[in-house]
Formats: structure tokens, C-alpha cells, sequence
């Protein structure tokens, strides 16, 4: 999976067929866990309010849901299965990537050729321990996230622990009980959750060895069963999870229409998901419509002209989730920068309604950020009938404490690995380019071979259109930064 990446594809993302972060993990979702706080919230009265307001609550009621409905169907697609198979395995269980796609892959757009995936969803009925061995000084990031996407500041990472073998905690909402001194604890606020890695990997076959010895070593145990032999066993696979296992997240989602998503939303608060106190005030407005946590949503019970007005509010409010995704960044010198991702305020439900959409469930920026360009420093499009060369000046590469490369994708109904003799996707310092005489460093984009002089700098280009990408991990938050701005990408100039 390229778990696409830091963009994992969902809805109107794979409506667009431009780059994200996994097809494959963008289909499975579903939870729910005790709400009692809210009870007292007085029944929906659909006389009281008019076709006009009802139309409004349910579209933010949409937007407010998106994110748990989006990691509800990518869950269920994901992990109700009989065993360990592609990239879908059962509850509790890691499924691995094992190499890089090839370049004829067309499974998920903007694939990744840094990291390898690591994956497992997790029930937290009961506690669940997750450990990881010696990682050395290998990159790695086990990005972690619950039903609503909530933040995840300190998931697991080479940024946040010492790279040690390490065993982490997760309890689901309400759990009391000591924690092992041995281990460190993430209390998460839904039921079930996801464990997203990616390891460094540089490609070589013995590289992909070593990293294929450390995911093999990757495990799921129960606290009940920490210290005691423990093999996995799948849970049932249930016949009828109420969605199709195999359609494409967007096409499930829509399907449901009004009625289907605003009462699977209510049923995951009720069990799996329950909404924060934050929210009171939004639960507070969409019950006026209907929706609460644990009740059936039923259209046929409210006033005629209301069940008019929330008739379309699937396609309505996706046109507003769509049209608020250049808020989630801007562009800088032709290169389109995303920031703040993975971070939410107590209210910010478009934001993360987009991330879901977009980039499902998105790095924070602390652990990942990926400029692409589509342009060259003239506004000209990319394309494989021209050269162009990007140049770091002496002392400015990207300044990360993790590692950088550049990927390069041809467009064709998605971002995808451009097929060349070198079987090169990437250009990074593993590559070990040349720098120029005076400490600069140029990287090289085009079709043809620039010499054999300059191989170890150049990216193969197709001959039509491309796009370029910057993956940027653990980049510095101090001075220069691509996060505060202080660094920016140079632009691909075009050689005349």
C-alpha cells in the first residue's frame, strides 16, 4: 500500500484520481462505545425548525462525521477478513509491505518508494500492547489514530523515542488499570484504532532483508496475555458488515445517502466512538434534526419539506469538504505545501473533514511534509519534451532531521512511477549525487540521460506531463524550515 502516503486517497480524493496515500487503506471504518453525557439532549422536533436550517445542521452534521465514517469504512474493509492477505489483515494482526511497487503499479495513486507500510487495527475492548525491536538508526513512524482522527503529537517515531525496542500501551475510553513500568501508555478515545508504519528502506535487496527482519518482529498482544506465550487469532469475519468489502470507500459512502450515514454516525457514538464534551454544542444542533448517539435517524419522521432539504446533503456537503482544500496550505515559488495536518482544534471539523477526504489520516507536519509542483519557475507545465534542473545552493538541501527525496509521477488518471532503464523512482542523497564544484547541488529532470557523469543526479521524466514531489521526513521546526517558512523549495527551471 502505498499508504499513499501521506495522502492516503479517499472519497473525493479517488473521485479525482490525484495522489494520496493509499487506495487500499481507504476503505474500512466502524465503532462505537457508551455516551452518557448527552442524554439529556431534548428529542428533534423537525416542526420547529424550517427546510433552510434543517438543511444547514445536516451538512455540518456531514462534515463533523466525515472523518469517522471515512476510518469506519476503511477499518471494516481492511481488517474483517479470515487472515493476513495483500494488504488487509485481521483485528490485532500486521499485515507488511515488503518491497516497493513496481513501476507498473496501478493500485494506489502517488505510491511511495521510501518507506515500507506496516499496518494492524486494533480493538480495544481490551488493552492491546504494541512492541517494536531495536530500530537502530533507521527512520521509522508508527502514526497512530483513533475512529475521529484525533490528534497524534507523539505516535511513535524516531522524532519521538530513542529508537530502542519499545512496548506502548493503547486503552480504549474509560479504561482503569496500571500501567507495566515497562511500558508506555496511550489512552486513545475510541474503541478501535490503527497503526500506521513506515520504515526506511533504500531499495537494495539486502535492505529490504533487514527491514522485513524488523517488521516481522512487529506484535499485537493483549495485556492479558503479556508475559505469556500468544499466538493471534483471527475474530469472526462478519458475513454482512452492511457495506460492500470491496467497493472503492467513496462509492460505499455515497451509497448510504442521508439516512444511512447520519445512523451509522449515531450508532458509533453510541458504542465505539463517543463524541468529546468539546462537542456538546454540535451534538446539540444535530439533534434538532434527528441524530443522536444510539437513536435510529429516520427521514420518514420528520416534516415533508425537511426530508427535501436533507435529501442531497451527501453531494452538498462534499462540494464544501472539496472546496476547502486549498485551506489546508498554499504555494510557495509553484510548490503546493500542506501544513498543520493531523492537528485540529477543539471545533475545526472541515479541516478535518478534508484531511479524511484528501490525505486520510494525514502525518503531523513534525513527521512529514510533501511540496509537489506540477510547474516549472516560468508557470510552464512539466513535461518529458523539455529539461529542467533544480538547484540547492551550498549548505541548502532540505533540512530535515530525517531524510529527503524526490519522487517523480506521470499523470495519467493519477500520480504514477515512471517506468525507465534505470528502475529509478526516487533521487535522494542515497543515491549519493555529485555535488558541484562550488558546493551546490543540481538534480537533473528529464527523459533522456544527462551524461553518465551526472546519472547519480538525474530522475528519469516521461515524455509527457509530470509531476514532482518532495517528501520531506522530520523536517527541523527551527530556522530554516519548510515549516515556518524560513526555507523554501527551489523552483525546476527549465534549460534551454
Amino acid at each position: 500500500m502505498a499508504l499513499l502516503d501521506e495522502a492516503v486517497p479517499h472519497p473525493i480524493w479517488l473521485l479525482q484520481q490525484k495522489g494520496g496515500f493509499m487506495n487500499v487503506i481507504n476503505r474500512r471504518l466502524v465503532l462505537a462505545i457508551g455516551l452518557t453525557c448527552f442524554t439529556a439532549i431534548p428529542p428533534a422536533n423537525a416542526q420547529s425548525i424550517s427546510p433552510n436550517e434543517a438543511q444547514q445542521i445536516g451538512e455540518d452534521a456531514y462534515v463533523y462525521g466525515y472523518s469517522l465514517i471515512t476510518t469506519e469504512v476503511t477499518r471494516v474493509q481492511m481488517s474483517n477478513v479470515p487472515k493476513v492477505e495483500g494488504f488487509t489483515s485481521p483485528t490485532g494482526q500486521f499485515v507488511n509491505v515488503p518491497r516497493y511497487p513496481p513501476a507498473d503499479y496501478r493500485g494506489v495513486s502517488a505510491p511511495n518508494a521510501d518507506t515500507l507500510y506496516s499496518v494492524a487495527w486494533l480493538d480495544l475492548t481490551e488493552p492491546q500492547v504494541f512492541s517494536h525491536p531495536d530500530m537502530g538508526d533507521r527512520f521509522y513512524l508508527f502514526e497512530i489514530t483513533d475512529l475521529w482522527m484525533s490528534d497524534s503529537t507523539d505516535s511513535p517515531s524516531k522524532r519521538t523515542a530513542s529508537g530502542k525496542a519499545a512496548n506502548y500501551l493503547f486503552t480504549g475510553p474509560g479504561w482503569k488499570g496500571e500501567v507495566p513500568a515497562d511500558m508506555k501508555h496511550f489512552p486513545m478515545a475510541t474503541r478501535y484504532m490503527v497503526i500506521l508504519g513506515r520504515t526506511y528502506a533504500d531499495g537494495s535487496e539486502a535492505d529490504y532483508r533487514a527491514v522485513n527482519a524488523l517488521q516481522a518482529q512487529y506484535k499485537i498482544t493483549p495485556l492479558s496475555a503479556w508475559g505469556k506465550p500468544y499466538a493471534p487469532v483471527a475474530p469472526p469475519v462478519n458475513p454482512s458488515p452492511g457495506f460492500s468489502m470491496t467497493d472503492k470507500p467513496q462509492t460505499v459512502i455515497l451509497g448510504m445517502g442521508t439516512e444511512g450515514y447520519f445512523n451509522l454516525m449515531a450508532q458509533l457514538m453510541a458504542a465505539a466512538a463517543p463524541a468529546p464534551a468539546a462537542d456538546a454544542p454540535m451534538l446539540a444542533s444535530m439533534a434538532k434534526i434527528g441524530i443522536a448517539p444510539g437513536k435510529p435517524f429516520e427521514m420518514s419522521k420528520l416534516d415533508p419539506a425537511v426530508q427535501q432539504a436533507l435529501k442531497d446533503i451527501p453531494q452538498a456537503a462534499l462540494k464544501k469538504i472539496e472546496a476547502n482544500k486549498e485551506n489546508l496550505g498554499g504555494v510557495v515559488d509553484g510548490w503546493s505545501i500542506t501544513k498543520g495536518l493531523g492537528t485540529y482544534g477543539p471545533s475545526d471539523y472541515m479541516k478535518r473533514a478534508v484531511v479524511a477526504a484528501f490525505g486520510w489520516p494525514a502525518n503531523q507536519e513534525r513527521d512529514a511534509v510533501y511540496p509537489n509542483t506540477e510547474k516549472d519557475s516560468a508557470g510552464q507545465k512539466l513535461t518529458g519534451a523539455n529539461k529542467y534542473t533544480l538547484t540547492f545552493q551550498k549548505g541548502a538541501t532540505p533540512p530535515v532531521n530525517g531524510f529527503w527525496s524526490f519522487t517523480m509521477y506521470m499523470i495519467d488518471q493519477g500520480w504514477w512511477f515512471v517506468p525507465n532503464p534505470l528502475n529509478r523512482f526516487t533521487v535522494s542523497m542515497r543515491d549519493n549525487p555529485k555535488f558541484d564544484a562550488d558546493g551546490s547541488l543540481t538534480l537533473y529532470f528529464q527523459n533522456e540521460s544527462p551524461g553518465a557523469d551526472k546519472e547519480a543526479n538525474w530522475l528519469p521524466a516521461p515524455k509527457g506531463d509530470f509531476v514532482l514531489m518532495l517528501r520531506m521526513y522530520w523536517p527541523k521546526d527551527t530556522p530554516p524550515s519548510i515549516i515556518d517558512g524560513s526555507w523554501k523549495v527551489p523552483q525546476v527551471v527549465k534549460v534551454n
